[in-house]
C-alpha cells in the first residue's frame, strides 16, 4: 500500500516538474526570444492612429492669375460618443441641434447605439461659422463629448456661369465608396461629384497624413509626447483650366438670363476658352449646407444642374447646312454654280414645303446664295434629288456628330442622327423622301449639342481636323507652382476632305455675314466673322430655338488666333432671335479686349429692350 502511495507521488512530482519546465521553457522563450516582438505588438495595440485631412488643390483660370476655387478655413464639430453621458443624450443632441441648426434626427443618425463605446470623434457638421463655436464654447460644461476643429472647406469663387465647369464637392456615399475603395478611399472622404470636381478628383483630393498616439484600454488619448508619431498631408494638385475668365464673364452677360448655353472654343488646340450655361447653380450650396436651397433647385423646371453645352441636344436647324454645303462640294453631286428656282414653296408628297421666305422666294440661287439666304428650297432640292440620305449621314459621322467629343468633365450626351434602320427600329415606320428632306435642312429627328456644333466649324476651320475639347491646361505643384503636367491637342476626327473644299465653305460661310441672313449685327468692323444662324422649331409648337455657330477672324492666317462660337438660345425663352445678337457681343469684346459694358455701347446694343431690360 505505502509502495504504491509513494510510486503515486514520485509520478505527481515528475508531472509537476515537467509542467514547471514546459512553463519555464515558454516563458523563456516568450520574454527572451521572443520579447521583442510581444513587446512591438503590446506597443501597436495601445496605439491609435488618427488621419490628419488634407486640403484639395486649387483650381485657376488659364493665366494662373484668376482662382475660381480656393479653400477657406471652417470648423468641424464632433462628438466623442463614449464621453457623452447615456442619460443625457437626447438633451445634449436638441440643445447641440439649436445651436447648429442641424435637426437632432440626423445628428443621432450619424450615432449609432454601438458608436458609444467609442473614444473617437465622430463628426456631425462639416461647415460651422465661428458664431456657432462660440455659442459652443459657451455652453461647454453643458455639452460633454462636444468637440471642434479647424478644418478647410471649398470656396467656388464667384462661381455663377462655372458652376457647371466646376461642379462640386460632398461626402463619399456607399456605392461611390465600393466602386473606389481599391483606389484608397476611405468612410468619410470628400470626393468630386460634379464637373472638374469629379473628373480630377484624383489630382485635386492629396493625400491625407496621420498621426500615431498612445491610447488606453478604452481608446482614451495618454499623453505621451514623445511616441507620438506624425506624417504630414499632402496638398492635392493646383489645376489651370483653359478657360479665360474675363472671357468668360463676357459670354455669361451675353447670354443673360435667358435658358440656353455658349462654347467658345480654340480650333487649333480644342481649348475651351468659355463655356456657359443658363440657368446656373451656386456650388457653395453644398460646402454650406444648404439643404433648402438645395431641394429648390431640384424642383426648379428649367433644370439649373443641367449643362445645356454637353447635356442637351437640340435640331440643328440651318446651322447643318454648313455640312450639307460641305457634302455638296466634296461628293461633285450638284455643280455649285448651278441654280435652284425658290418660288417661296415646294410640292411634294401630299402637301406644300415653304422656305421661310414663303413670297416671293429667293429667286434663283447657286450654293453660296443658297447658304447665304438659308434657303430651304436650294437644300430640300439637293438633299432629296443628289444626296440622299446615306451621304447625308455619312458626313454627320465624318463630322463627328452622333458622337462624345469626350471633353473632360462628365454628362455628354451623343445626340442623334437618324438612319432608315433606327426609324424602323424605334418609329416601326419607313424612311420616306420628307425624312431625307427635314434631315437636308437640319430638322425632323436630328439632335446635336452646342459642343458638337463648334466641333463641327472648327473642322471646316481647320481643313478636316478635329481635337479633342479640353478644359484642363495645366497641373501645378501646389507649393511651387511648378508646372509638373500640360496637356497637349489630341486630334479627335480627321478626313481625307480637299482642303479646297474647306476654303470654299468658308468663303460661303463669309458671305452669310456679309450679303446674308446675318448681315446684320454681325457684319462687324473691327473683326471679320464667317458661320451660320439656324431657327429650330420646337416639336409642333410656334416656338424657336435661336442658334448661331461661327468662326472668327475669317480673313487670319494664323490658325491660332482663330476663335469658334456656338450659341444656342432655347425656344423656352420669349423669342427675340439672340444668338446672333450674343454672337457679335462675344467675337467683338474678345478681339478688342472690351468688357461687356464697353462692348454693348461700341456696337450700340443698348438701346435693345432685351439689353435694357436684362438682370444683372
Amino acid at each position: 500500500m505505502k509502495e504504491n502511495q509513494s510510486l503515486r507521488i514520485f509520478v505527481l512530482t515528475i508531472l509537476l516538474v515537467f509542467v514547471f519546465i514546459i512553463y519555464t521553457v515558454r516563458l523563456f522563450s516568450m520574454q527572451i526570444l521572443s520579447g521583442e516582438v510581444y513587446r512591438t505588438r503590446a506597443q501597436e495595440f495601445s496605439r491609435r492612429t488618427y488621419k490628419i485631412p488634407t486640403q484639395r488643390g486649387e483650381i485657376f483660370d488659364r493665366n494662373y492669375d484668376a482662382p475660381m476655387v480656393i479653400n477657406r478655413d471652417s470648423f468641424g464639430v464632433s462628438i466623442t460618443p463614449a464621453e457623452v453621458p447615456r442619460n443625457k443624450i437626447d438633451e445634449i443632441l436638441i440643445s447641440l441641434s439649436d445651436i447648429i441648426g442641424i435637426p437632432a434626427d440626423e445628428i443621432r443618425e450619424k450615432l449609432p447605439t454601438q458608436y458609444f463605446q467609442l473614444y473617437q470623434p465622430v463628426e456631425i457638421a462639416s461647415n460651422a461659422s465661428f458664431s456657432i463655436i462660440a455659442a459652443l464654447a459657451e455652453r461647454k460644461n453643458e455639452l460633454p463629448g462636444v468637440s471642434w476643429q479647424s478644418k478647410f472647406i471649398r470656396n467656388y469663387v464667384d462661381a455663377e456661369s462655372l458652376s457647371h465647369i466646376l461642379g462640386y464637392v460632398g461626402d463619399i456615399n456607399r456605392e461611390e465608396l465600393t466602386q473606389l475603395y481599391n483606389l484608397g478611399y476611405q468612410q468619410g472622404d470628400v470626393i468630386g461629384k460634379m464637373g472638374i470636381e469629379k473628373q480630377y478628383d484624383q489630382l485635386l483630393r492629396g493625400k491625407d497624413g496621420w498621426e500615431t498616439r498612445t491610447v488606453d484600454v478604452r481608446g482614451r488619448r495618454v499623453s505621451d509626447r514623445e511616441n507620438i508619431i506624425r506624417v504630414p498631408p499632402e496638398m492635392g494638385k493646383n489645376l489651370i483650366l483653359t478657360i479665360d475668365a474675363n472671357l468668360q464673364t463676357l459670354v455669361e452677360k451675353a447670354l443673360g438670363p435667358r435658358i440656353g448655353s455658349i462654347v467658345v472654343l480654340k480650333p487649333a488646340t480644342g481649348e475651351i476658352l468659355a463655356m456657359v450655361s443658363y440657368p446656373w447653380y451656386d456650388p457653395n450650396i453644398f460646402t454650406e449646407g444648404l439643404r433648402s436651397d438645395y431641394l429648390l433647385l431640384l424642383d426648379d423646371p428649367n433644370k439649373p444642374f443641367i449643362n445645356r453645352a454637353i447635356s442637351s441636344a437640340y435640331p440643328p436647324a440651318s446651322t447643318w447646312k454648313i455640312l450639307m454645303t460641305t457634302a455638296v462640294l466634296a461628293e461633285r453631286t450638284f455643280p455649285p454654280d448651278q441654280t435652284v428656282l425658290c418660288r417661296g414653296h415646294i410640292g411634294f408628297g401630299n402637301r406644300d414645303w415653304h422656305c421661310h421666305n414663303r413670297f416671293p422666294g429667293h429667286g434663283r440661287l447657286n450654293l453660296r446664295r443658297g447658304l447665304a439666304m438659308s434657303c430651304n428650297i436650294y437644300y430640300w432640292t439637293i438633299g432629296r434629288d443628289h444626296l440622299g440620305a446615306d451621304r447625308i449621314i455619312n458626313y454627320s459621322r465624318i463630322f463627328g456628330l452622333d458622337q462624345l467629343t469626350g471633353i473632360d468633365i462628365p454628362g455628354e450626351i451623343p445626340g442623334l442622327i437618324p438612319t432608315p434602320q433606327w426609324k424602323e427600329t424605334r418609329m416601326h415606320e419607313r424612311w420616306v423622301a420628307g425624312d431625307t428632306m427635314n434631315m437636308s435642312i437640319g430638322q425632323g429627328y436630328i439632335n446635336v449639342t452646342p459642343i458638337q456644333m463648334a466641333n463641327m466649324v472648327a473642322m471646316i476651320v481647320n481643313n478636316g481636323k478635329i481635337y479633342k475639347p479640353h478644359l484642363l491646361k495645366e497641373v501645378r505643384d501646389p507649393v511651387t507652382g511648378a508646372i509638373e503636367h500640360i496637356v497637349t491637342p489630341e486630334l479627335l476626327h480627321e478626313s481625307d476632305i480637299s482642303p479646297a473644299v474647306f476654303e470654299t465653305v468658308r468663303q460661303n460661310m463669309r458671305a452669310v455675314i456679309t450679303e446674308g441672313t446675318a448681315v446684320y449685327p454681325l457684319n462687324l468692323r473691327t473683326v471679320q466673322i464667317a458661320g451660320k444662324t439656324g431657327t429650330g422649331e420646337a416639336g409642333y409648337t410656334d416656338r424657336w430655338h435661336s442658334w448661331f455657330t461661327a468662326y472668327a477672324p475669317y480673313n487670319s492666317t494664323d490658325i491660332d488666333d482663330t476663335i469658334v462660337v456656338s450659341v444656342v438660345v432655347e425656344a423656352a425663352n420669349k423669342w427675340e432671335w439672340w444668338a446672333p445678337y450674343a454672337s457679335a457681343m462675344i467675337f467683338h469684346g474678345y478681339f478688342n479686349n472690351q468688357t461687356y459694358e464697353e462692348t454693348i455701347r461700341a456696337l450700340g446694343f443698348h438701346h435693345l429692350p432685351s439689353i435694357q431690360g436684362r438682370r444683372e
